[in-house]
């Protein structure tokens, strides 16, 4: 059981590659190792494996807000979890139901209008989790660039303290409390925390 995230970078031509590329390569090399893990193709398209499924919404948060911190993007990604059939050296060479939700649920990412979705065998658990990304998306979709980069750090250092954060930012205590209020990140982390809780008590996806 994996699961893989299929993903894009939204107005992509209005920054330079350059810059958003790196972003985006650190992010992804923080998962995993490529091309066995992850790819990115089509230029602004990339593709990843999570090897612990219960921890997909919380790696897509963190792309998330990796590529927001940069001023005019945004990214679009889809979830799917499932089983893995063939591990090939390179991830676009491998199969299996996780790539099938995946690949086929990006594709539906306009008609549902969320810049995060997820889609296993169980459409129960999919509309649930839906419904609950949607509402979180309320908030992570309005992230300015300033609140993602404190999400970003924040999920990057989940012990730190208000003032060390505000230490790396460069930035006093008081602004990062007010970024932390306007990111709604307490609410997407109980959020992902219930994806967690309601992932383990499936009886099997398939």
């Amino acid at each position: 059981m994996v699961a893989i995230i299929t993903g894009d970078i939204i107005n992509s031509r209005n920054v330079d590659a350059e810059h958003w590329l790196i972003v985006l390569k650190h992010a992804l090399s923080k998962i995993g190792s490529t091309p066995k893990h992850w790819e990115i193709y089509r230029g602004d398209s990339f593709q990843v494996e999570i090897s612990v499924p219960d921890k997909a919404i919380l790696h897509a948060i963190k792309l998330k807000a990796a590529i927001k911190a940069i001023k005019g993007l945004d990214v679009r990604l889809a979830i799917g979890i499932g089983r893995k059939k063939h591990n090939a050296d390179k991830i676009s060479e491998s199969n299996g139901s996780a790539f099938i939700y995946s690949g086929e649920g990006f594709e539906q990412l306009d008609t549902l209008r969320q810049t995060l979705a997820l889609f296993t065998s169980d459409s129960r658990f999919n509309e649930r989790m839906n419904i609950c990304l949607k509402l979180a998306l309320i908030a992570m979709d309005s992230w300015t660039p300033a609140v993602a980069e404190f999400v970003k750090l924040s999920l990057e250092y989940p012990t730190a303290s208000q003032t060390e954060l505000g230490d790396i930012l460069g930035i006093y205590q008081s602004s990062v409390s007010e970024r932390q209020t306007r990111s709604n990140l307490t609410a997407i982390l109980q959020m992902e925390a219930l994806f967690r809780k309601e992932f383990h008590l499936l009886e099997d996806l398939k």
